[in-house]
């Protein structure tokens, strides 16, 4: 948008906030703006004069609101009231709902006030919320829209280092494919203190990156740290699989269900890979009979796909195994 139809817009809501019009709608006007030039200041020099004259108006219209211009605007607004760590996780909200606009541009979003107050532990969070939606942010046009997110972490990290928090920040650059971002938030959650989250983050992101030995080692030294996770031998065991390496796969979910018998991924990873490794008639009736049981039907129909490649199973057994992953 133009500067001249960001002034336009900007008038207009100043005419519908002021000449008897509707507040809230004055914000969805003003929100239209920010979303076609988030960077102009003019929206939000308007916001702010409205949240002063009309605040008992706004809290009352926006309160329940959860469209995206309400939480944008409330996300303005904690930032003037000084709550900035609410302010941020509502930010990244929105983004995660839309970053196809860089909605972090906004003037107060870089402020030193901000970034000088702001949480780790909200910025993580809010870092998890953009990603809440799953799109696609490993594109040069995505790593140019979260620049301010990038340097905001590099601020905040530096000033509140908090490994579990710098942990989970690791994974908004991670997402946008800045390995080494991901990395260096790992590195100075390590120079406060060594903790399993870390180790994970730095194993995902070797992992994503395609270096699967680095992502091993990387698990590995997660295990040290909290040696009865069983979640973290399914990691280990599911990246040996990749590796081909089943009897390593299986001899790691052994050591999971020792900490957690019951678990249904555990069982069926177990039953996957011993199929895989020994063609295991038995195993792969225990695997279609916990299959329905399995919520993520990606990670289903991969043990599926592992077990039916075993050895010497019978054709109709591995037929009735392959029609679960076309259900």
């Amino acid at each position: 948008m133009s500067n001249q139809s960001v002034a336009a817009g900007v008038s207009l809501a100043g005419v519908m906030a002021h000449c008897g019009g509707s507040p809230v709608g004055a914000v969805e006007l003003l929100v239209g703006a920010i979303a076609s030039a988030p960077a102009a200041p003019e929206p939000y020099a308007v916001l702010a004069e409205l949240w002063q004259d009309r605040r008992s108006e706004l809290k009352e219209g926006l309160e329940g609101n959860g469209s995206l211009s309400a939480v944008l605007a409330q996300a303005y607004f904690l930032f003037l009231d000084g709550d900035m760590d609410n302010a941020v996780m509502a930010l990244g909200s929105v983004t995660g709902g839309r970053p196809d606009v860089a909605w972090a541009a906004a003037p107060w979003f870089g402020d030193t006030r901000f970034l000088g107050a702001v949480s780790a532990a909200a910025l993580a969070e809010a870092c998890l919320r953009t990603l809440d939606y799953g799109h696609d942010l490993d594109t040069d046009e995505m790593r140019e829209r979260f620049a301010p997110w990038f340097h905001a972490l590099d601020v905040v990290s530096e000033r509140d280092p908090v490994p579990e928090s710098l942990a989970a920040m690791a994974r908004l650059p991670r997402a946008c494919g800045r390995y080494e971002l991901s990395f260096a938030l790992c590195d100075r959650a390590d120079a406060v203190g060594r903790v399993m989250w870390t180790a994970v983050a730095r194993a995902v992101t070797w992992r994503v990156m395609g270096d699967l030995d680095q992502a091993a080692a990387s698990f590995e030294a997660a295990l040290l740290l909290d040696s009865a996770n069983w979640s973290l031998y399914l990691d280990l065991a599911d990246l040996r699989a990749e590796q081909g390496d089943f009897a390593a796969a299986v001899s790691l979910v052994e050591q999971g269900l020792a900490y957690e018998p019951h678990e249904v991924t555990l069982r069926a990873a177990s039953a996957a890979y011993r199929t895989r490794l020994a063609g295991s008639s038995d195993d792969l009736r225990a695997l279609i009979t916990l299959a329905p049981e399995i919520a993520n039907t990606t990670y289903r129909n991969l043990l599926i796909d592992y077990a039916c490649a075993g050895p010497k199973l019978p054709r109709r057994l591995v037929a009735e195994a392959r029609r679960i992953t076309r259900n």
